[in-house]
């Protein structure tokens, strides 16, 4: 009986490990992405060429944000065309990081509430 008690013990461990890296990675830090949206972002969110929503623009950023940072930062990743314009994957920066992306959506949601 204690050997599987502990087996229980040591599973739930290595869950709630595993479950932390998971929440851990959907953490953004918008103050560094900052610094990715002044380089990568601004070309189109400044001006909102191909119907990009402008940084600040709260009514064009409401329904956006209202689908979660996981839908936004998804998006921003891989690219998407919607019915005013498209996201190029990473903003047509391949040499962002996944983290980076996530960073400057986080900014943007922030800049955008």
């Amino acid at each position: 009986m204690s050997r599987f008690v502990s087996a229980a013990f040591c599973a739930l461990f290595v869950f709630s490990m595993s479950s932390a890296n998971a929440s851990a990675a959907t953490t953004y830090n918008a103050s560094a992405g900052k610094a990715v949206y002044d380089v990568s972002c601004t070309n189109c969110h400044k001006m909102g060429i191909m119907g990009a929503p402008k940084l600040g623009d709260k009514a064009a950023w409401a329904p956006r944000i209202a689908q979660g940072m996981d839908i936004l930062v998804s998006k921003s990743i891989k690219g998407f065309q919607g019915k005013k314009g498209m996201m190029m994957p990473k903003g047509g920066n391949p040499k962002l990081t996944d983290a980076e992306v996530g960073n400057a959506v986080a900014y943007i949601v922030q800049q955008s509430k």
